[in-house]
This record gives C-alpha cells, sequence and structure tokens, in this order.
C-alpha cells in the first residue's frame, strides 16, 4: 500500500496557481481560524509556550479558494460559517464523556463539509483528546504534540475514509505537522501538503515519511 506524498513549502494559494486542480480529490485542512490563537497553555503545567504563533492567524480566513474541490473539509468553520455555502458538518466530541467537559480546553471541534460521495448533513467523529500535552492519547500511541492545533491520526482517519476513497488525492493547503498526511500513508491515499512555516514543514516530512515507512513494513509481513 505504498502512497504517494508529498509537502511543498510556501503559500498555498502561490503553490495551487501552479497544480492541476483537477487531480486533487478532497480538500482536507485545519486552517487558521482567524481569531488571533495565542499557543500559551502550557501556562497551565508551569512551563513557557515552545509553540511560534500560527501564521496569518492574524486576519480573517477566506475559504473562497478552497470550495470548488469534489470533497472539501475545513475545521474551525464555525469561525467564518458566514463566508460558507449550505454544506454539512463534522462535530469532533473531544471528552466523550460530560464529566470530562471541565477539562482544559475545549469539548468538541467543528467541521464544515462537502463531499460528492455522500449525500449526509452531519458527521460525528469521537475520539478522547485531552489536548493540552498529548495529540494521540486514542491510539495508545500518546505522540507528543509538535504544533499547537495538531489533530490526532485518529480524528483524520475516520474523516477521509469516510468521505474519499483509496487511491485519492487529497490536498491538505494549511499542513501544520503533517497529521492529515500521516492519515493518508496509513489508509492508502495519496497526499499533498503546503506550509508555509518552513519549521513545521520539515516536521510534517518527517512524520509522513515515517508512517509510511511504518506502512511498508507492514506490507512485507
Amino acid at each position: 500500500m505504498s502512497t504517494e506524498w508529498e509537502v511543498i513549502t510556501g503559500d498555498c494559494l502561490e503553490v495551487m496557481r501552479g497544480m492541476d486542480a483537477g487531480s486533487v480529490d478532497a480538500v482536507v485542512t485545519d486552517p487558521p481560524y482567524g481569531i488571533g490563537y495565542k499557543p500559551d497553555w502550557n501556562k497551565w503545567n508551569g512551563q513557557p509556550s515552545n509553540f511560534r504563533v500560527i501564521t496569518n492567524d492574524d486576519k480573517p480566513f477566506d475559504p473562497a479558494p478552497f470550495l470548488d474541490f469534489p470533497t472539501v473539509v475545513l475545521f474551525g468553520a464555525n469561525y467564518y460559517a458566514s463566508r460558507l455555502p449550505d454544506g454539512g458538518w463534522i462535530c469532533w466530541d473531544k471528552r466523550l464523556d460530560a464529566r470530562k467537559d471541565r477539562m482544559i480546553g475545549s469539548s468538541f471541534e467543528l467541521a464544515w463539509f462537502r463531499s460528492k460521495n455522500t449525500n449526509m448533513k452531519t458527521l460525528m467523529i469521537r475520539v478522547l483528546h485531552g489536548g493540552v500535552i498529548n495529540a494521540d492519547s486514542k491510539t495508545g500511541n500518546n505522540e507528543k504534540r509538535v504544533h499547537p492545533t495538531q489533530k490526532p491520526v485518529e480524528v483524520m482517519t475516520r474523516i477521509i475514509e469516510k468521505l474519499t476513497h483509496p487511491g485519492d488525492l487529497i490536498l491538505d493547503p494549511f499542513c501544520g505537522s503533517g497529521t492529515t498526511g500521516v492519515a493518508c500513508v496509513q489508509t492508502g491515499r495519496r497526499f499533498i501538503g503546503i506550509e508555509i512555516d518552513e519549521g513545521y514543514a520539515t516536521i510534517a516530512r518527517a512524520r509522513i515519511e515515517r508512517a509510511a515507512e511504518q506502512a511498508r513494513q507492514l506490507e512485507l509481513l
């Protein structure tokens, strides 16, 4: 199940102008929401934040350049819902239990979606996520967070498997730490990521390559 992938460093709007948009089956991304998010939650652990401010999160997000693809998933869409057409909503339940809603951070997150592959208007994804330290507590990997808004691989995997097909080409124009790419190589999708921050692009390449190598080793068993 070897999967083609690449991560390009650059501004996604500029990079996309040179791409064959017709070859892309889906955009799945967690863009800057335009809320000026400051990743300072390490203060709850008595530690300073070691994450950089998210590039372009200080200006309103315009989803228009990404809406014409056959399948589109945009996280954080509740912050810019007035600029979106009719579509469906994904709710990621991060707590699974009302008693855990008191934990630090939001108890759920929303993503807007539209897909040629389904008539669904709602999709519930339940993946436990403590939030501020680790990024993949549900999967058992307990992977340390390397990006301030990093999603668990399990969340992106479930979305990709529900809305796309094996062999599809998935574009993440705001690649971050590469979680969407990891989910793609683990599920047999091709992947192109674009990330404006070279530091995060490097992290994304390393994570995706590690996942791709693990997939290759499984093929040999």
